[in-house]
């Protein structure tokens, strides 16, 4: 697979410091003709749970041969390993610690392990003369997706592993009036909450488009299409643009009317059981 010459950062620095603009001038001091594109630097802080279900949304929309940075490394400077994870489709550099997690079980359910490689970061020539304790980021991953976007083998920057470490991410398990149980996993710009249940998880649970769910003590009656599909204020239940149930309120933040937050129950019922 050729290097398409685009690299993606994601991280949680936000961008009130300088740390995104260091890491993109580290990038284009080795390769100057890279395209860098940011996804998002508003990961809340040390969030691998966040950060692993945004890396999942976007792998697939970019050219084959992007190079995807994930920094979300609250482990830095501690042994955990510094990876390179390549599919048939991109290749992504982040610290192994769990932010790699969907897109690895994606990517072996997609092709198959003997498809996809992992590599440990530990040829230091291709870091920064100097590597901080605390600023991976600029010193190893920003330099080693430079390196890769210029051609580098993945095998020259490191050895081969046979695996990732998984994060324990939080699955929805069944409640005792059949329910599914789950959590905010991502609260968007407009307030959407964004769930750990998929659309697979409601129909493997038998749960269609009469369902209720209910968070923070509110119920929202039925699965719609779409967010004009209620009175524009309303709550709503949908299927969002990553395949999970989301809870939004039309033209408005269901995160504010709730006083939701990542990590907040969501339970969704069948039509057959009421929400208690």
């Amino acid at each position: 697979m050729q290097p398409s010459g685009i690299i993606t950062l994601t991280t949680d620095f936000g961008l009130s410091d300088s740390y995104v603009g260091i890491m993109k001038g580290v990038i284009l001091g080795i390769a100057r003709s890279a395209t860098i594109v940011d996804i998002t630097h508003q990961i809340a802080p040390q969030d691998i749970h966040q950060a692993a279900y945004i890396v999942q949304t976007f792998g697939a929309f970019f050219p084959p041969g992007t190079i995807h940075v994930v920094v979300v490394d609250p482990g830095v400077g501690s042994k955990r390993r510094r990876i390179i994870l390549t599919t048939p489709n991109a290749v992504y550099v982040a610290p192994d610690n769990g932010v790699l997690t969907y897109v690895w079980r994606e990517a072996i359910t997609q092709w198959g392990m003997e498809r996809c490689a992992v590599y440990n970061l530990t040829e230091p020539r291709y870091w920064l003369p100097y590597v901080s304790s605390t600023f991976h980021g600029r010193d190893v991953f920003a330099p080693v997706a430079a390196h890769l976007v210029l051609g580098v083998p993945p095998a020259q920057l490191g050895e081969r592993c046979a695996e990732i470490v998984e994060a324990a991410l939080e699955q929805p398990s069944r409640g005792r009036h059949g329910e599914l149980v789950g959590r905010i996993i991502h609260i968007d710009h407009f307030g959407n909450c964004i769930t750990n249940i998929t659309l697979k998880h409601l129909q493997d649970a038998g749960i269609g488009e009469r369902m209720t769910a209910q968070l923070i003590g509110q119920r929202i009656e039925g699965l719609y299409r779409t967010y004009a599909d209620v009175a524009i204020g309303a709550l709503v239940a949908l299927i969002g643009s990553s395949d999970h149930l989301e809870i939004a309120v039309r033209n408005g933040s269901a995160a504010q009317t709730l006083g939701a937050g990542i990590g907040d129950i969501v339970r969704v019922f069948p039509a057959s059981h009421q929400a208690a």
